[in-house]
């Protein structure tokens, strides 16, 4: 495991949770990979007593647009997440449609986490086989949907210390 994951997969940084809740916000595509992404984030959040709910949208394309309207639909309803996590994994083919949707997706949340003011972590596997994508499901990468959990938390817990300053 490299340093990177070690120090991902710790706890430290995980403080003042209390009242937290998540929107994961997934793909039907790739759903076999996918799913397990979710999993495992459920597992991590549940360890961590996270409220959280779920959201699925048809594609990677479609994730900025949708944790959007998460955030949109839930401002000034008193129930807004405190954090999103969008999941989804795109497999290269033989075209360029996989550059164009990695692009699109990872530009979309970059923007989303620069204007919301909620952190929207990138859980978007772009992998070139179903193979590398295992490796990430719990195998020689870790588990993403763990790690995006994690993520998610430390983020709320950051934002959270910053409000305090």
């Amino acid at each position: 495991m490299s340093i990177y994951n070690q120090t991902l997969l710790n706890d430290a940084g995980i403080l003042h949770l209390e009242g937290a809740s998540v929107v994961i916000a997934y793909t039907e595509w790739n759903d076999f990979i996918v799913n397990e992404l979710v999993a495992g984030c459920e597992r991590s959040l549940d360890q961590y007593k996270t409220k959280f709910t779920k959201a699925v949208v048809p594609g990677a394309f479609e994730l900025p647009f949708a944790c959007r309207q998460i955030w949109e639909q839930t401002k000034g309803t008193g129930s807004q997440p405190s954090a999103i996590i969008a999941f989804g994994c795109v497999i290269r083919g033989e075209t360029p449609h996989f550059d164009y949707v990695c692009k699109a997706v990872t530009d979309g949340i970059l923007q989303l986490n620069l204007e919301l003011p909620v952190p929207v972590i990138f859980g978007i596997l772009t992998v070139d086989n179903i193979e590398q994508a295992k490796d990430r499901l719990g195998g020689a990468h870790g588990h993403k949907g763990e790690e995006a959990a994690l993520t998610a938390l430390k983020m709320i817990s950051f934002q959270r210390q910053l409000a305090r300053i």
